[in-house]
């Protein structure tokens, strides 16, 4: 697989000024009861959700520290580590909490050492937990780590605090080596959690969507959506793998990238196939059945907009004969 497409590093920075200062105080009070945009988290008497490598364990602590360290251009840097959801998928439920915060805690250690900052820098963090938003694979379990550092660090070769900066430039681009710090440090614990042979069985299921995306090569459009103007464009029933054990019946079809519009001046031939499910969780079998229906019912009712009606239908009755079933 691509490396650069297993875990996503972030980082920004909030400027010692009262706006950035009033913005801080609400990004951690953000991270500190949301999980999300939306999900608000209930908290539980004594625990605290922040993780403390030396910036505290509160939100009250890491405010007051990050104030106290802060450089003459820098309050703090917030952090983010996400890892690839699809991959997260093929570590075993129970123990995603733990390879997310080993992700975090051995990526800064070693990003810090490389940087020759051996004392390393005061860092808290909390884990948040949401559902993945991609379109062609909705709802995997999405942890991730949001990663607080004060503007300054202890020097113990000077006996004092200097400047923490992240350069990007020819001489040293620290990004970049946040970037491939992170990713030497997920492909070892991806070894450890899953097995060695984890990039294989990621190959694999690749080589399989795209086998399965090749049925709009193969066949003529199956059906066609209706844009909000009236204009056609060609869609095709299909199946694509989830994981190792379920797929997903729905439809292809071309989509610009990040949701970009023509009318917003985008060229329509960065336009590029993909999946949107309409059924999800199921064997691999019987999506392959379903995905033959929703062709037929194309043929008979042409439309997504009449694809989406029927798949509705039959999630819904499937659910009343579910709960109709003796436990």
């Amino acid at each position: 697989m691509n490396r650069k497409q297993m875990v996503v590093a972030n980082v920004r920075y909030k400027k010692p000024t009262p706006g950035d200062a009033k913005r801080q105080k609400g990004l951690l009070r953000y991270l500190t009861y949301r999980d999300g945009r939306t999900e608000h988290i209930k908290q539980r008497g004594g625990v605290e959700r922040w993780h403390d490598l030396g910036l505290g364990h509160t939100l009250q602590d890491v405010a007051q520290r990050c104030e106290a360290y802060k450089s003459d251009h820098v309050l703090a840097f917030t952090l983010v580590f996400n890892a690839n959801p699809e991959l997260m998928h093929m570590v075993p439920v129970e123990q995603r909490e733990q390879f997310v915060c080993e992700l975090t805690e051995q990526a800064l250690e070693q990003f810090f050492e490389a940087r020759g900052i051996e004392s390393g820098v005061e860092a808290s963090y909390v884990l948040h937990h949401r559902n993945s938003e991609n379109p062609q694979s909705p709802g995997l379990h999405d942890p991730h780590t949001h990663i607080i550092l004060p503007g300054t660090y202890f020097d113990e070769g000077q006996g004092q605090r200097e400047n923490l900066f992240f350069s990007r430039n020819k001489r040293e681009n620290h990004i970049e080596l946040l970037h491939r710090t992170t990713e030497g440090v997920m492909v070892g614990l991806m070894d450890r959690y899953v097995g060695l042979e984890w990039e294989q069985r990621f190959d694999a299921l690749e080589t399989i969507r795209q086998e399965q995306q090749a049925v709009v090569e193969t066949e003529l459009p199956h059906g066609v959506s209706i844009g909000e103007e009236g204009q056609e464009a060609p869609i095709w029933a299909g199946v694509r793998r989830t994981d190792e054990n379920t797929s997903a019946a729905g439809y292809y079809a071309r989509y610009l990238p990040d949701a970009r519009q023509v009318s917003d001046g985008t060229d329509p031939d960065e336009a590029q196939i993909e999946f949107r499910p309409l059924i999800t969780g199921l064997d691999h079998e019987n999506a392959q059945g379903m995905a033959d229906i929703l062709k037929d019912y194309l043929a008979e009712y042409r439309t997504l907009q009449a694809l989406e009606a029927f798949t509705q239908d039959v999630v819904k009755q499937h659910e009343i004969e579910s709960d109709d079933e003796p436990e």
